[in-house]
């Protein structure tokens, strides 16, 4: 998290660009020289102070003979060629991976519109903490009542922001704060005015971070505000000054020290005197893998002790706020969405850098649309003349959507050949890009590509293009020089010819010394273009006037994933260097995937909610549960009483729940509770306009006398007559839709009535087809409406049912296949019509059409049989019959069907015949050449009763419908009965808002307790605690001191006395197995070797993965999920390091890169660090362990604290 603050200054006073190089604490003071930090580098001024006004309106403006075309790189194409590089760079520790930080989007609180102040000329005589030692003696002799905002913001050059303002105050009025502002606003002077408050009053203040590079980066700037003295460092690695009363840590530090203060393991607190804690990027909350321990410090931390929660921009700070004030006490939320320095948004084609939105900044460029650039790339005129045309016409407010945006440019009308076409032909190449940089001078720049191989690919394309003047490349020689002295290991040969000349690569491959002497030129202004993956945006202070950002997409394990609006905004609020930038730029870049419209949708779709990540863990419970320790109880008789000083289920439990998630779903379940409350109250009301009473009460209303009574009068007729008689509880009134209702009733009646009738005739037809089994192939005609409800007419030769086609595959699939299942049909004939009874269930036939085509049908589809057909005679003797040959035919094809039409009779189903069928479909004669005197169905007495019974209520219905409709008052009477209806589907609707509602608020419960207990029971299963009388046993004690990923398993390890016989190296290649998740080979050109681990170090792991499988089938069966790591893949690397193999030796053709490497060593040189700490270890082991520690840490892996 960068805070940088606005500085302004007298129009006497000229301040040397490299000179006010802003910092973290919102100040500028002298620039960090590498002598206090890493002792390579010098300040230098990048112009004479005479020359800065001219100098800064220059524009870069040159030909493009500077940069030559060949060869020509994409940011693309390096992507694509790296199939197994690893786009996310997940790097634990210093490179940590977090979720993105949103730098605009969100609608304001509060406006920062605080201009900046003129700088006083006797300030620049008197140092920063010249000013804090000053105020603090002013306090401690005249009281803390003197404590106020405008003093402690008296310590500063500027006037500070309003929201900076607004949160200081919320802390001196005593309450806990959250901050919620984009990058770069100056959310880290808050705390430094806490910390000034805190010195002042002689207490502390933590000072927490996610990463160790933020935690070293905020001490060396806390000391230059506060001194040496006053300033403490504690990390995994570091210990400086640790009762200091500003301590800067990483938060699984305090976490631990947390546990501590809840009665754990250990009964010292490390909260003594602390007033402040400061949670720095505590938007890491959202961060899968290390979310939990930010909700643990907010639950664990006493109520007493003020927080202070600095947040990028996101979606539900209230919620945070709401959260923690509900669980902590008084909590005040303040947010700024308004950049210090505004940032601009571009978008980078082969030809142009173009604005990507219009104007209003509220939709998309439309020159950057597909059918735009389509057009102009072909030389379409029209699109070029559009501007002259349209200045006659008056200019249409385009829509702020992003979906409008897409509808005006007509991106739907292009297929999908054309867009990628397009697309391709205006992917850049990176001096495309950057020729438009230099030339509006919009360096120095990082410029983000997710992948290692395409950040160094870039460098190395660049090597030869100049981007330093001789001055420029003298100072970044000598610098370079200096680093070389003091660190020969560290320096990164293949980046050395592009570093001469201005770019560098950043990313997780790289070792921490080289990448801080990058951040360092780049921040003095010798380095233009930083090739930079998304690892760089996690909060390490390199603000650049340009941010570049390659794609919207980057490859995962399950193919490319697209950017979070969050992870994109994060990387662009690098843009904007405040004191320094009027604007900052973000420059996004078309891609073979991805256009401007899919960068306006991403942009536009706003920041993202802080979701919990709350998971319980082995430390978590043991540390919650634990007791007394059975190797120090009180025995008091034979029945192992012990004193009991953890916390109980219950205890523990009400703390678990208080995890941000359940109060989300609290929130959630509370307005789902009202939502429910509302909708049953308006179902109340509706349902009593619905009533027989109501209906009554509003016909009598809209009704004349006469017109109420006709229809009063028609409803007592027809309640009398026809097939159904009602006896209405309230005679008297005019029953709800009674009409409609009994025009219903006679309509049901009238459809039974056809449905008798079909079923009659099907029986006919059944009867008929029976008789012809047997003897020829008689024409029938099929008949069905498509889903258009176009009528068909099929002529076609009748082949058989299929129910006489034993054995083939037709029958099969009919009586197998669900899409051709026949439910049984309930006729409702008479009790004397048994026969008919029989026939009711349809049955499926097959035919052969005139078109060729097998057709698979049930009597419902047949119009009618012919007298006339094949006759089912052998042409020639002992041939087959023609019904055999075409069930042979049928049989023989690999027939796939597809339904024509259905309905409750059964459906009718067509497929292709071959071109052994299509002779016998020629002789098929058309229906116009059958005679009507042919037809064969003849229909029994009992069709003709059903026939003519349906046409009489046909005609009834009818009379009926006409009749009402003639009736005084009839329409308005039905917009009565409309308006009924309406509501009674809105009841309808109502109630399954209802009872979806009720199912969500019966689905929510409290999350993490259920893992909790998961994670308990291995616990106790293992016999590292009993979680019943919360003794507490040697490998849970173990277990609750280690910091990692599975608690468990490493102190099972640890623990292990198979590891006594090892020597200090042999230690080393063990634990490195424990700790190299995530690290992979990564083959380059001919570097495909790693050092092997001894026979020693190979068989140990292989005994310890048989407990590892084991402690594995534990977790299982209790639902745990918590990864094991050993892989011996790297031990030999681990171990050639800690036998004294230089730096150069051991990387020398090696599959690893050095990021990678020194990475796995710091992993492993912080559990060897922890092994001496931790309670009942053999003191062999942990003096094994502290002599490969101490071996292993050295440069160019040793890491700089100040």
């Amino acid at each position: 998290m960068n805070t940088l603050t606005l500085l302004s200054h007298s129009p006497h006073t000229t301040f040397h660009s490299s000179a006010v190089s802003p910092n973290k604490t919102g100040s500028f003071l002298q620039p960090l020289s590498c002598s206090s930090a890493l002792g390579f580098c010098f300040p230098k001024p990048l112009f004479p102070p005479a020359k800065i006004a001219s100098r800064v309106r220059i524009s870069y403006k040159f030909r493009r003979s500077l940069f030559p075309a060949e060869p020509q790189l994409s940011d693309v194409d390096e992507e694509d060629d790296d199939e197994d590089d690893d786009d996310d760079d997940v790097a634990a520790d210093e490179y940590d991976d977090v979720p993105g930080e949103a730098s605009d989007g969100v609608e304001d609180e509060i406006e920062t519109s605080m201009a900046a102040s003129e700088v006083p000329a006797f300030r620049s005589e008197e140092s920063k903490w010249q000013r804090v030692e000053k105020l603090c003696n002013e306090f401690r002799e005249f009281g803390e009542e003197l404590i106020d905002v405008d003093e402690l913001a008296s310590i500063y050059d500027f006037r500070i922001d309003k929201f900076q303002r607004l949160a200081i105050q919320a802390f001196l009025r005593g309450s806990s704060v959250v901050v919620s502002a984009p990058t770069s606003s100056g959310k880290t002077l808050i705390a430094e005015v806490a910390a000034v408050a805190a010195v002042a009053r002689g207490r502390r203040l933590f000072y927490t971070t996610p990463l160790k590079a933020l935690s070293n980066q905020k001490f060396r700037e806390f000391r230059e505000t506060f001194g040496d003295n006053n300033v403490g460092l504690l990390t995994g690695d570091s210990a400086l000054n640790k009762d200091a009363q500003v301590l800067i840590m990483t938060t699984e530090i305090l976490r631990n020290m947390l546990y501590q203060s809840v009665g754990m393991v250990s009964s010292g607190s490390g909260l003594f005197h602390v007033d402040v804690i400061v949670l720095d990027e505590v938007h890491y909350l959202s961060d899968i893998y290390r979310g939990t321990v930010w909700e643990e410090i907010v639950i664990y931390c006493p109520k007493e002790v003020q927080l202070i929660c600095l947040s990028a921009t996101v979606a539900n700070p209230d919620e945070l706020a709401g959260w923690i004030g509900q669980i902590h006490g008084k909590t005040e939320l303040v947010t700024s969405s308004k950049r210090p320095v505004p940032l601009t948004w571009h978008f980078s084609t082969k030809t142009s850098l173009l604005p990507l939105l219009d104007e209003k900044g509220k939709s998309m460029n439309r020159k950057l649309s597909l059918s735009y650039l389509q057009h102009y790339a072909s030389g379409d005129n029209s699109f070029k003349d559009e501007r002259s045309r349209r200045r006659n016409f008056k200019k249409h407010e385009s829509d702020t959507s992003y979906k409008s945006s897409l509808s005006i440019h007509g991106k739907s009308s292009l297929s999908k050949n054309d867009i990628n076409t397009t697309r391709r032909s205006q992917v850049p190449q990176v001096i495309d890009t950057l020729w438009h940089l230099k030339a509006r001078d919009m360096l120095p720049a990082i410029w983000f590509i997710f992948s290692r191989k395409g950040c160094d690919a870039a460098v190395q394309y660049l090597e030869d293009r100049k981007l330093l003047d001789e001055c420029e490349m003298s100072e970044v020689d000598l610098a370079l020089k200096r680093f070389r002295l003091q660190y020969p290991d560290a320096v990164r040969e293949s980046a050395v010819k592009g570093l001469l000349q201005g770019v560098a690569a950043h990313h997780a491959g790289c070792l921490p010394l080289w990448k801080s002497f990058v951040e360092e030129l780049f921040q003095r202004g010798l380095v233009k273009v930083v090739f930079a993956t998304e690892t760089l945006a996690a909060g390490i202070n390199m603000p650049a006037r340009t941010a570049v950002i390659s794609s919207l997409s980057k490859r995962g394990e399950s193919g490319r994933i697209q950017l979070s609006s969050n992870e994109l905004l994060q990387m662009a609020g690098r843009a904007g260097r405040r004191g320094i930038d009027e604007s900052g730029h973000a420059v996004l870049v078309q891609t073979p995937y991805d256009g401007a419209e899919e960068c306006c949708k991403l942009l536009f779709s706003g920041v993202e909610p802080l979701v919990s990540q709350f998971a319980a863990s082995y430390g978590m419970v043991l540390n919650l549960l634990a007791g007394a320790k059975v190797t120090r109880r009180l025995i008091e008789s034979d029945d192992l009483k012990v004193l009991q000083a953890g916390r109980t289920l219950e205890e523990a439990r009400k703390l678990v729940e208080q995890s941000f998630g359940n109060y989300v779903s609290s929130n959630v379940m509370l307005a789902a509770k009202e939502e429910l409350t509302k909708v049953e109250q308006e179902i109340q009301a509706l349902s009593s306009e619905v009533t027989d009473d109501a209906i009554d009460r509003k016909s009598q209303k809209m009704l004349s006398v006469m017109a109420y009574n006709e229809i009063a009068n028609l409803q007592e007729e027809l309640s009398s007559i026809g097939h159904w008689h009602v006896c209405f509880e309230k005679p008297e009134l005019l029953q709800k839709a009674f009409l409609l209702q009994w025009i219903k009733a006679e309509k049901r009646l009238r459809t039974e009535l056809r449905r008798r009738m079909e079923l009659r005739r099907m029986s006919a037809l059944k009867l008929l087809l029976k008789e012809l089994e047997d003897g020829h192939l008689p024409f029938m005609c099929l008949q069905y409406k498509d889903s258009e409800g176009v009528q068909h007419s099929v002529p076609a030769i009748y082949i058989g049912k299929v129910d006489s086609f034993d054995g083939t595959k037709v029958k099969n699939m009919v009586y197998t296949n669900d899409c051709f299942a026949l439910n049984a049909i309930v006729t409702e004939l008479s009790v004397d019509d048994t026969e008919s009874q029989l026939d009711g269930r349809p049955s499926y036939y097959v035919a052969l059409g005139s078109d060729n085509s097998w057709y698979l049908f049930t009597e419902k589809w047949i119009k009618t049989v012919y007298r006339t057909g094949f006759p089912n005679v052998a042409l020639a003797r002992g041939d087959a019959l023609p019904r055999e040959i075409m069930r042979t035919f049928l049989d023989k094809a690999d027939i796939q069907w597809e339904k024509l039409a259905n309905s409750e009779l059964g459906g009718l189903w067509c497929s292709e015949g071959s071109l052994e069928t299509w002779s016998w479909s020629l002789n098929v004669p058309v229906l116009s050449s059958l005679s009507e005197d042919d037809e064969v169905l003849k229909m029994s007495q009992a069709y003709y009763e059903a026939l003519e019974c349906y046409k009489e209520q046909r005609n009834k219905v009818s009379r009926l419908k006409k009749k009402i409709a003639r009736t005084e008052g009839f329409r308005e009477y039905k917009k009565i009965i409309d308006m009924t209806k309406f509501i009674e589907e809105k009841i309808k609707r109502l109630k399954a808002r209802s009872n979806r509602l009720i199912s969500r608020i019966e689905q929510i419960e409290p999350s993490g307790w259920k893992e909790f207990m998961q994670v308990s029971n291995v616990i106790h299963e293992s016999r590292a605690l009993d979680i019943n009388t919360h003794i507490i046993f040697p490998l849970g004690e173990t277990a609750a001191a280690i910091r990692g990923e599975n608690e468990l398993w490493l102190a099972m390890v640890l623990r292990s006395q198979v590891l006594l016989d090892l020597k200090p190296a042999q230690l080393a290649a063990v634990c490195g197995s424990l700790v190299s998740e995530g690290v992979k080979v990564r083959p380059w050109k001919n570097n495909s070797y790693i050092y092997e681990a001894s026979t020693t170090v190979i068989n140990i792991i292989n005994l310890l993965d048989e407990q590892r499988n084991s402690l594995l089938e534990l977790q299982e069966k209790h639902g745990v999920q918590i990864p094991c790591c050993l892989d011996s893949q790297f031990s030999g690397m681990v171990e050639a390091w800690a036998c004294g193999l230089t730096w150069r030796e051991i990387m020398m053709d090696c599959a690893m890169d050095e990021g990678d490497l020194a990475r796995l060593l710091r992993r492993t040189i912080d559990l060897l660090a922890q092994i001496p700490k931790l309670p009942d270890i053999d003191p062999l082991l942990q003096s094994n362990a502290m002599t490969a520690s101490n071996v292993m840490d050295r440069p160019p892996i040793s890491e700089l604290a100040g």
